[in-house]
Parts: C-alpha cells; sequence; structure tokens
C-alpha cells in the first residue's frame, strides 16, 4: 500500500520571530492568544494525561493543559522541558521521533522524524569540517518539535519555552533518572569542564538526587530561542556561536550542516485489528516497525517470547539498505500488510533514550520518543550555550524509537512508547495491549524496557472518566492529569 509520503520542512519556517496561533483539535476551538501573558487562566476539570520517564517535565506540560494548551503544545513544551530536567537523553542537541493525531483523523495522523545526524557536510564558506575528535550530532530537537506544534499546536512555540526556561533558570532538583544517568558516566563527564562546571559537585563527584541544578547558559539559549524563534539556533546568531562552541569541544558541526538539518514529515504506519486502528512511528525510527509487528502478534493470539519486536527491527536493519523516509516508510507498511517478517540476527548495544505521550480533554495525542544517540551524547557541552553535545550517528547503531497511537471510529482510545535498548519496541507493544485492555497498571513485559502507556477505553473526547495514564513501576516515571487522580 503505497501511502507514505515525506515532506521536509523548509529552513524559512524555523527563522521567524514569531508564530501567529495555529488551528487546534480539528478546528473545534478557538486558537489560545497566551498561555502564560495577562489574562491567561486555569482550566479546571479533566484536561488531559501525561505519562512521562521524567517528572518535572510532565508537570511542565501538565501546566500547558491546564492553561488552555493542547496535546501539541504540551508535548512541545515538555520536550523543551527534558533540555532542562534530563539533557542526558534529551538535550537541546537532542534528536527523536513524535506522532500526532487529531480526532477525526483516518488516515493516521503525521510521524515527525528528527533523529539525530551523522557528520556535517564541508561548510562552503567556511571550509571543511575540522577535525571533530567527538562528533557531534546537529541539535535536532528545537526544530522537530516545532514542526510538529505547527502543525497541530494552538499558540506561538515561544510560549512553550517558558517552562523550560524557568527550570533552567530557577533551578530544579536532581531526579532520580538525571542522577542515575550521571553516576553512570561520572568519570568521562566531568572530564569535560562545561560539564564539570554544570553537573559536578564542590568534592568532585557528580550531582546527586535532590541537588539542586541551575543552567544559566541553557537559560540564554533557551531565551534566544524564546524571543527570536527556533530558528536562530540554526541560521542566527545562537548557530554561530553554537558551531564555534561545538567546534572548541570537538564535535565538528558547521553553519551548512545545521541548515541541512530539516525534520521529516512521514505517514506513519497503520495497523487495523478488530475494529481498532493503531498509528506506529516509521522508519527511519523503526522502532515503530518492530512495536507493530510485536503488537499484532500479541492481538493475533501469537507468541512473542524471544522478543518479536527486536527480532523484526534486526531482520529490517539487515534488508533495509539506503533510502528515503518516505521510501523506507511505504516498504515498511507493504511488509506489515503481507505479514512477512524478514530475517535477521541480534542488535546491537543501542544508545539509551526517554519517552512519553500526552493527550488532552479533546483527544488530540501525541506520542515521542527522544534521544541523544548516546548516553549525555559526547559527554561535551558546547560552551557558552550550555547544550550537552549529541552523538553523531555516524558511528553509532541507531536507537529504537516506538510509539503508537491506537483510534477507533475517529476518536482517542491509547497510546503507549517505551525506551530501553533492544527491549523498546517489545514493551511498547505489551504496554499498548495493555492500554487498550484498560490494565490501570503497567506491567514490566521485558527485562530493560521501560514503557508508558495512555488508556481511555471509552473514547476521547467522551468518557473521560475511564482516561488514566500508566508508567513502568521500576522506573521514576510519571503519569499526570488522570481522571482517576
Amino acid at each position: 500500500m503505497q501511502r507514505n509520503g515525506a515532506v521536509v520542512a523548509a529552513a524559512g519556517l524555523v527563522s521567524a520571530c514569531s508564530l501567529l496561533p495555529f488551528g487546534n483539535n480539528g478546528g473545534t476551538e478557538h486558537a489560545v492568544l497566551s498561555l502564560f501573558g495577562s489574562g491567561s487562566h486555569m482550566i479546571s476539570g479533566y484536561v488531559g494525561t501525561i505519562v512521562a520517564d521524567e517528572p518535572q517535565a510532565a508537570l511542565a506540560a501538565q501546566t500547558v493543559l491546564q492553561r488552555g494548551g493542547n496535546a501539541a503544545d504540551a508535548a512541545a513544551a515538555l520536550g523543551l522541558a527534558l533540555s532542562a530536567t534530563l539533557p542526558s537523553r534529551a538535550s537541546l542537541g537532542a534528536g527523536g521521533a513524535c506522532l500526532a493525531w487529531r480526532p477525526g483523523d483516518r488516515n493516521g495522523g503525521q510521524a515527525f522524524v528528527f533523529l539525530p545526524t551523522g557528520d556535517s557536510p564541508p561548510d562552503a564558506v567556511q571550509g571543511p569540517t575540522p577535525h571533530a575528535d567527538r562528533p557531534a550530532s546537529s541539535p535536532m530537537l528545537a526544530r522537530g518539535l516545532f514542526m510538529m506544534q505547527l502543525r497541530y499546536g494552538s499558540v506561538d512555540f515561544a510560549e512553550l519555552t517558558q517552562p523550560a526556561l524557568q527550570l533552567a533558570r530557577g533551578g530544579l532538583e536532581v531526579g532520580t533518572q538525571l542522577a542515575s544517568d550521571l553516576a553512570a558516566v561520572q568519570a568521562p563527564l566531568l572530564a569535560d569542564d562545561g560539564a564539570l562546571h554544570i553537573f559536578g559537585r564542590s568534592d568532585g563527584t557528580v550531582m546527586k538526587a535532590g541537588d539542586i541544578l541551575t543552567q544559566p547558559r541553557l537559560a540564554g539559549s533557551l531565551e534566544r530561542i524564546r524571543s527570536a524563534g527556533p530558528g536562530d539556533l540554526y541560521i542566527g546568531s545562537l548557530a554561530r556561536t553554537f558551531v564555534a562552541a561545538s567546534d572548541a569541544a570537538g564535535g565538528g558541526l558547521t553553519m551548512a550542516g545545521l541548515r541541512a538539518a530539516l525534520p521529516q514529515v512521514v505517514m506513519p504506519l497503520t495497523v487495523t485489528v478488530q475494529g481498532t486502528q493503531v498509528s506506529f512511528l516509521p522508519p527511519p525510527a523503526d522502532g515503530g516497525y518492530g512495536m507493530a509487528v510485536a503488537w499484532r502478534a500479541m492481538e493475533n493470539g501469537q507468541s512473542t517470547s524471544g522478543g518479536a519486536g527486536a527480532r523484526a527491527v534486526a531482520g529490517w536493519r539487515a534488508s533495509e539498505g539506503g533510502s528515503s523516509a518516505s521510501v523506507l516508510a511505504a516498504r515498511a507498511q507493504e511488509l506489515l500488510d503481507s505479514g512477512r517478517t524478514p530475517s535477521g540476527g541480534t542488535l546491537p548495544n543501542l544508545p539509551a533514550s526517554t519517552s512519553y505521550a500526552v493527550v488532552d480533554r479533546q483527544g488530540e495525542a501525541v506520542s515521542c520518543v527522544l534521544t541523544m544517540n548516546n548516553l549525555f551524547g559526547t559527554g561535551r557541552v558546547a560552551g557558552s550555550t550550555g547544550i550537552v553535545l549529541a552523538a553523531s550517528s555516524a558511528h553509532l547503531p541507531r536507537p529504537l524509537l516506538p510509539g503508537a497511537i491506537a483510534h477507533r471510529d475517529g476518536a482517542f482510545v491509547a497510546a503507549a512508547t517505551a525506551s530501553g535498548q533492544g527491549d523498546a519496541s517489545d514493551a511498547a507493544a505489551a504496554a499498548l495491549s495493555g492500554a487498550l485492555r484498560g490494565d490501570d497498571q503497567l506491567k514490566p513485559a521485558t527485562s530493560s524496557g521501560r514503557a508508558n502507556a495512555i488508556s481511555c477505553r471509552s473514547g476521547l473526547p467522551g468518557n473521560s472518566a475511564r482516561c488514566f495514564g500508566s508508567v513502568d513501576p521500576r522506573g521514576g516515571g510519571y503519569a499526570s492529569g488522570s481522571a482517576r487522580d
């Protein structure tokens, strides 16, 4: 079934200083003019459900919903907030993929793929890329979230930087996930002066859970994005500062590389079982393909022992070849439709990631997975920007980025996503099956997969009293805004 087409975001779209509000919830409500300015107010009652690996970022997104933003607004704010609360997995230097859907859309919504990039091409003006001892990825996060929110959001993107700005400038408690990540890479991370300045304690160790982390330099970068637009990080003065700082940190980025690093908009993969249509993140975010294979097997009563999703991704990667995102997605959809799964070996050790999902009270939903392509990326900070550099994808295997949104008769019913090495696709598929059954507790299905899920079995918009979120009990994640709270 040839139904996947890719649209590349034009560089000019992210250079505007500000944007007019963009329609929300399929045109069922007026656009929100301001979330945090004068005249803003808090909405009472159920505003939506958020599930995420990092509680403080989830609460920031919850505030956006309470102030009248929709799911895309909240998801963008959450991703930006993670740059302050979980820079080990989702700094402004990170990449990832998001899936967005609104009620009434029977085509599956849209996928926004903004994976970490490879090494930058030579810059025609500045000359060849300088030697980089630790190659970095272009910072894809802001561009990817901007494009998703432009298509599905309801407010000016500048509004959504406010929670992240407050967290970076005012300080935040180091959470359990960040503390664990810091402990895992303490020695190499603190070898970088920039990282030592941000994450080091006076006794020469990394920060622990409960310590107060302030990031004034990151706040400065976020302020530039707020005031000048996200394009400033790619073609403006912030871009020039970032390139120079990444060069000094051995990242080897160039202005040409930043300009060329554009998100892709791709039709999602879709699978329908017993009247429930599920949209999955498509390749090159191939964790969604593995999730689709594993979920359909579960729903059809087939054995999924041994990691059906991981095996599917291994086979896919062994056979895919180099192609555009639209071609890859179309090929993956054809495989799903045919029921054939390419055979392959096993997946290697994969980069770390983090996941979250949001649904608002109208049933618009977003599911995202973000990655630095390595824990703390290159392990270095881009100087005065305060941005932790993500690692180049040219030297590491791709992480698994699974995410899905389920809908029935034009209404939202469930969402799921996950992180966790090669187990991520299988963990996300199991979480989706549980959410569709209405399980109110997420049961770990794999050893390392950490899943997040939202269940609204009666559908949204509609009976929000049946909505709730679930996170993996082994992690430090948080489900906010459940109607059962």
